[in-house]
């Protein structure tokens, strides 16, 4: 009688909520079907309201004795995403992440261990918390579509998974083959995750998913976990047998050679993964929460939650779009130039459905950036990622030409030709000929300002800056640049093509290097002015790889070009009539002027590019600029490597270069790899504090030069107290016992 009375309250309840979360149902088998349907959202994401209806539905499902089984499931295109994360980064107090974290484990537990069998029919995405709750469940079936991911991601933002992840998939999989998805965030393809058995079984289709659901619970149904049988052992070895204890200190000590110990989150997993297997499921489950709070609670997970999802969400969204624009229509686009970074916006293009007319001053210079899609769309052919149907398609696409006039009836050109102005206003005039009076012309120049470029143009409203990004099919970012007679117009149509393009936009307005041009070299300027006074090239490029930039400023040159570096140094001289006088450019100078060594492209550069090795240092470098005998400490390196960017950044914040911090966090991060785990330029002087900055830069200034004197306005925020986001009170976790 007291099992029907709680399946009528509870009933009653969901009646009243009208369904919020989500929709459960039974049929004439007997099995319940709980589907996750965030009314609120286009996604399913765990926060507080969803635990306390899945907590509701599970229960009623356990409790009704009529149930033999219960499938999991959702009536969104994907799965589960995880955790809202908007509610993670606005937690500060460790008993409130503690309390959520033991209240998702409550239900995951109650799921596994309420007597009956549970499957996930995992219809889309499930990552996070939306795969710990498949983890939960005593089957998990996918459907095999490739658009599908499948993982535990959030070391990626500086988390752990705070549903069990760290505790039940070396469980489930083994200690050896859970790490590297826990320490690396990998996402997995539905194939994959059944070969890595993440998943236990695959449909074909979408249709086949819950009767093969039902099938397993009819045919087999088991309901309990492995963890929780008596005999359980963990596969592949226990925690302290000989094998994985090899395991352990080498996984730690590769991470340790990745990350350099600036993300947390690396540690805190590999600490959870030993002493939480160590112990019964749920002891264990408590040490994985209070670990999660740890992370939650971070700098850096906070940093990298605000800037690598909230704000480059919104970004992606187009948030920066005239909103008295209409949407525009973008069918046909035109490429100027058919090089390496014309034939990257090409491929983006097309594989998104637009129709491209790739023109460079020859077809066989047209055809040889064609080439560059036709080896892409290859690759996923081989790979079986498209069809062949998809592959003639999609290279049907663009057009390759070296006839203005195929230009004709294109909504958006861009301009992908070399670093000339003259060279630019040639192509300028020459396309605005053949286009309609709504086109808008782009030109993907990395440091000359628009308004120049623009002064040529016919229709200098309709003219603007879309700054790529090389790879272009693999870097995220492109740079809106606005010049002064640019109109909303236009600028509703770039941003309507970046999204199309599944690329992110930040708005920048006009100047010389424009944003991430401009910060991004004095990061490789500092390292040449470092080498110039005699600090050994090893412990410049170890310094800014430990400061969490990808590679050092030195090594970053020579991919950059050391001569695309000298010519933008030629032209700012000209167009401003003054000389550059820096140590830095005295080396770039040398290295083109006198030793001929432009870079990695010419296999000469800061580095020997040898054909049958690694590339190492060039000798030639500690006989020019021979070491000093008292070299500086790392830690000195890497805040000067950090400190110059971030002051930079600032300075363009003031000159309203760029407008808002968060696009300078966002173009920092996607643009030139600034250390993620900072959250961007902007958010790494927020964690240092607006004060402690300013005092330190004071201190670098009087060392090294007044390029650290901190600006006016940033020693003015200091002295108030203030800083560049709402500050945030991370609180103290207490001691782990």
């Amino acid at each position: 009688m007291l099992h029907f009375v709680l399946v009528v309250v509870w009933a009653l309840q969901q009646l009243l909520k009208g369904f919020n979360m989500i929709h459960y149902t039974t049929d004439t088998d007997g099995i319940a079907t709980i589907s996750f349907d965030n009314s609120n959202s286009s996604v399913n994401v765990i926060d507080s309201e969803f635990l306390s209806d899945f907590e509701q539905n599970i229960s009623a499902a356990i409790a009704d004795q009529t149930v033999k089984g219960i499938i999991i499931t959702s009536s969104k295109k994907d799965f589960m995403l995880g955790a809202d994360l908007k509610m993670i980064i606005g937690v500060n107090d460790p008993k409130e992440v503690m309390a959520l974290a033991n209240r998702l484990h409550a239900v995951l537990r109650k799921t596994e261990t309420g007597g009956k069998p549970v499957v996930a029919a995992i219809n889309g995405t499930a990552l996070g918390g939306g795969y710990e709750i498949c983890l939960a469940c005593h089957y998990r079936i996918a459907v095999n579509d490739s658009r599908i991911q499948i993982g535990l991601p959030e070391v990626l933002l500086g988390l752990l998974p705070g549903g069990g992840g760290t505790q039940k998939l070396p469980r489930m999989i083994g200690v050896q083959e859970a790490l590297p998805l826990l320490l690396e965030g990998k996402k997995l393809r539905p194939e994959q995750a059944l070969k890595s058995g993440l998943i236990n079984q695959l449909v074909d289709v979408q249709e086949q998913l819950i009767p093969a659901a039902k099938q397993w619970i009819l045919s087999t149904g088991k309901s309990v976990q492995p963890w929780d049988e008596e005999k359980f052992r963990i596969p592949g070895g226990e925690i302290q047998s000989p094998k994985v204890l090899t395991i352990l200190p080498a996984a730690a000590g590769l991470a340790l050679k990745k990350t350099y110990g600036n993300y947390p989150a690396v540690n805190a997993i590999l600490n959870c993964v030993y002493e939480g297997l160590q112990l019964p499921i749920d002891r264990a489950l408590t040490v994985e929460c209070r670990y999660f709070t740890k992370c939650v609670l971070s700098a850096e997970s906070k940093n990298m939650i605000r800037t690598m999802f909230i704000n480059m969400n919104e970004a992606n969204k187009g948030e920066a779009r005239p909103a008295t624009v209409p949407p525009t229509t973008i069918k046909k686009v035109g490429i100027l130039g058919a090089g390496m970074m014309g034939a990257g916006i090409a491929y983006v293009a097309a594989v998104n459905g637009l129709n491209v007319v790739l023109k460079d001053v020859t077809k066989e210079s047209a055809e040889k950036g064609k080439a560059y899609s036709v080896k892409l769309f290859s690759d996923k052919l081989s790979k079986n990622q498209i069809t062949k149907e998809k592959y003639d398609e999609q290279l049907n696409r663009i057009h390759a030409t070296d006839n203005p006039a195929d230009l004709t009836g294109c909504d958006l050109v861009i301009e992908a030709v070399f670093e000339s102005r003259e060279l630019k206003a040639t192509v300028t005039k020459e396309t605005e000929a053949v286009l309609s009076k709504n086109a808008v012309f782009a030109s993907n120049t990395s440091t000359l300002p628009i308004t120049g470029l623009a002064k040529v143009s016919a229709r200098p409203g309709n003219f603007i800056g879309l700054h790529f990004f090389s790879p272009v099919d693999k870097m995220q970012l492109v740079e809106v640049i606005l010049g002064k007679k640019t109109s909303d117009y236009a600028i509703a149509m770039a941003i309507d093509f970046v999204k199309k393009i599944k690329k992110t936009p930040i708005v920048v307005n006009d100047g010389r290097g424009f944003y991430t041009s401009r910060v991004f070299s004095t990061y490789l300027f500092e390292g040449m002015e470092c080498l110039a006074e005699g600090i050994a090239p090893a412990l410049i490029e170890n310094a800014g790889k430990m400061a969490g930039m990808p590679v050092g400023p030195l090594a970053l040159a020579d991919e950059v070009s050391i001569e695309l570096c000298y010519k933008i140094n030629k032209q700012t001289e000209t167009d401003t009539g003054k000389k550059s006088k820096t140590a830095a450019v005295d080396v770039i100078n040398k290295f083109i002027d006198e030793l001929n060594r432009p870079g990695k492209k010419a296999k000469k550069g800061f580095y020997e590019y040898p054909d049958d090795g690694k590339k190492m240092l060039w000798p030639g470098l500690s006989k020019l600029y021979s070491p000093k005998s008292n070299q500086p400490g790392a830690e000195e390196i890497k805040k000067r490597l950090l400190y110059i960017q971030a002051l930079e950044a600032v300075k363009c914040l003031e000159e309203n270069i760029v407008t808002k911090p968060a696009d300078a966090d966002i173009g920092s991060i996607l643009g030139w790899g600034f250390a993620p785990y900072t959250g961007g330029v902007i958010s790494f002087i927020d964690t240092v504090g607006v004060k402690k900055f300013v005092d330190e830069c004071t201190i670098l200034a009087k060392k090294y030069g007044k390029r650290f004197s901190p600006t006016k306005r940033l020693k003015e925020l200091a002295e108030t107290g203030g800083n560049f986001y709402q500050k945030e009170n991370l609180v103290a976790v207490p001691e782990l016992s």
